[in-house]
């Protein structure tokens, strides 16, 4: 005589394949993580080390090499360094600055590439895919180049500057200015954002607009009311992305921006090559990490609330 299995039997029976795999799941993503902590976690707890005094071990070298390094007396560091470098009124300068162009030009590129999203949305047609294409170009230009030729393009003797005087105006010039870094940087993070922008609002219903305009609601109505609601988390993606993207930038302030001030990026490389002051860089690249931390906070809700609302949490 044959016993029909249980209710219960069947349950264990299906939930010990998943079980018996949690294991292999495990040891599949132990060696990037393994990867991750050796050569990302261990050199950042080493420089937090360093920032704070603590010369011994593997940072005695640079410490021996360094000046103005400051050393502690005691096992828990000390915030020497950290007090220099922020009473240093020639960082805060570029701290400053650093925090200004970010804002900047984080609103700059999400204006632009929301402007070219609902474009796509509300008026597709061959001009808006084209504008949509145009936006994609500097992702496949090397940011080297893109930041010589603005360089060239708005210098004293540039193409902006000849043609204004081929009608007796004087152009401004723009080369070597924090403008110039501004443009630079708007150029190199608009791609991302018009992707992650247009790929958001293209996920919205047309039916929902549809229904909107039925009701009476006008172009400004459906953008603040539906279109900028529903897109919500790809837009802050994209703000959190490109904020985190030119507060740690140095190619384009480098090549594009003034000697002083400048931003944080630039000052930091000055003050490890140049000035022979490895411990002041590394304090700066920590307030560079504390900046980015916040910003990456808004980009953790932001994945946070969609799984809430796919009811993955």
């Amino acid at each position: 005589m044959t016993l029909a299995p249980t209710r219960g039997s069947k349950r264990r029976a299906i939930a010990t394949p998943a079980v018996a795999r949690r294991p292999l799941g495990f040891f599949l993503a132990l060696p990037p993580i393994i990867l991750i902590l050796l050569f990302v976690g261990f050199p950042i707890v080493l420089a937090f080390a360093f920032s704070i005094g603590l010369t011994g071990g593997l940072n005695h070298v640079i410490a021996s090499i360094g000046l103005n390094v400051h050393e502690a007396e005691n096992w828990w560091g000390t915030p020497a360094a950290y007090i220099e470098v922020l009473s240093n009124s020639r960082i805060l300068r570029d701290l400053s600055v650093t925090v200004g162009v970010t804002a900047l030009s984080t609103v700059i590129v999400i204006f632009l590439a929301l402007g070219i999203g609902l474009f796509l949305k509300l008026r597709d047609g061959r001009m808006a895919r084209l504008l949509s294409g145009l936006a994609i170009i500097p992702l496949f230009i090397p940011v080297v180049i893109a930041s010589w030729a603005i360089v060239t393009f708005y210098s004293g003797d540039g193409f902006v500057r000849s043609v204004f005087a081929q009608f007796g105006v004087e152009a401004p010039v723009w080369a070597f200015t924090m403008v110039a870094v501004v443009i630079g940087s708007v150029w190199t993070s608009l791609p991302f954002a018009v992707l992650m922008i247009t790929s958001g609002l293209q996920a919205i219903p047309n039916a929902m607009i549809e229904a909107a305009r039925d009701a009476g609601a006008g172009f400004l109505r459906i953008v603040v009311s539906i279109l900028i609601p529903m897109a919500f988390v790809p837009i802050l993606i994209a703000v959190t992305f490109t904020a985190i993207g030119v507060v740690g930038s140095f190619t384009v302030p480098y090549f594009t921006g003034p000697n002083a001030p400048n931003m944080l990026g630039v000052s930091m490389s000055n003050y490890f090559s140049a000035f022979n002051q490895p411990q002041q860089s590394v304090v700066m690249a920590f307030i560079v990490f504390v900046i980015a931390s916040g910003i990456a906070a808004a980009y953790v809700w932001a994945n946070f609330r969609s799984a809430k609302d796919q009811g993955k949490v």
